[in-house]
């Protein structure tokens, strides 16, 4: 039996959320075309007849502008020392010399794959070439290519960390795929369709927490609040006449019906919180 934390690294939008949910055939991590996206540590459990792989999607690794970022670069720190491989992630069209860079500053202690993603995107000499560029690297064990949107060398990928997990027994019994309450996923959901339906800011300056979570007999009722920073923004999430907040809701709540299997009662509040992404308190509060 092989069994061990793998934990992926890279720049934001570098395609490691979508790797993670092509990975465990469940949607677990939101994803968005915007960048920042992830700002949680999500774990995934894949378990098989002779391995466990417990997953960690990590935030994007970026330089810090406020508390909120600092949190989340924490966690990319943190986990730097408790896994036993790192898939270090880029995107093919990015820049090889910048995630060359940002891979040798991680100083991993542990074995790391790099996994070249979105190979679908590009000709076969690009590909080549990539693969030349990194192999060899002194942090780099092997170099796989993929197209975690397409699961295109995900089997290849697979066999490969299993290959260099250590032996041992699974760390979590049953047939667990995370380690995070449902109610965590609800508030996720919420916040993936704020990234699909708003521009500009309000995406980043947002955050949602899930006040209620109750199981009845016929249904699941939520309720949420939207927190933002200014007045203006709560304006731009409500809509006019409550038209964008209407639709917000309606959407959130199919995804989260069906992420859930069950029906769902939906109810969204949004509050202002001025400032809170430096805030402390509100930063712990939020579950950051």
């Amino acid at each position: 039996m092989k069994s061990g934390f793998v934990n992926l690294f890279g720049k934001p939008n570098a395609g490691k959320s979508t790797l993670l949910n092509a990975l465990m055939g469940e949607k677990l991590a939101i994803v968005s075309p915007k960048v920042q996206t992830t700002r949680h540590r999500i774990k995934g459990i894949l378990t098989g007849e002779d391995h466990q792989i417990i997953f960690s999607d990590m935030p994007g690794i970026i330089e810090p502008r406020y508390k909120l970022h600092e949190k989340m670069m924490k966690l990319v720190r943190d986990s730097q020392e408790d896994g036993d491989l790192a898939l270090l992630l880029l995107d093919i069209k990015d820049n090889w010399e910048e995630n060359d860079r940002l891979f040798l500053s991680l100083h991993l202690k542990v074995k790391a794959l790099v996994v070249i993603n979105k190979s679908d995107r590009t000709d076969s000499t690009t590909i080549e070439k990539s693969v030349a560029f990194f192999k060899g690297k002194a942090y780099c064990d092997k170099v796989m290519v993929i197209s975690a949107l397409k699961k295109k060398g995900l089997t290849q990928l697979l066999e490969e960390i299993i290959r260099l997990l250590p032996e041992g027994p699974p760390f979590f019994e049953g047939d667990e795929l995370t380690d995070l309450p449902v109610k965590f996923f609800a508030g996720e959901l919420v916040r993936e369709k704020i990234f699909h339906l708003y521009e500009e800011e309000i995406p980043y300056h947002a955050t949602v927490l899930v006040q209620e979570f109750k199981e009845k007999k016929t249904l699941v009722k939520i309720r949420a609040d939207i927190i933002v920073q200014r007045e203006t923004q709560k304006g731009i999430l409500l809509g006019e006449g409550g038209k964008m907040i209407k639709k917000l809701g309606t959407e959130a709540r199919k995804d989260i019906e069906e992420f859930l299997g069950r029906k769902v009662f939906l109810e969204l509040f949004v509050k202002v919180r001025p400032q809170w992404r430096d805030s402390e308190l509100y930063l712990k509060e939020y579950g950051y």
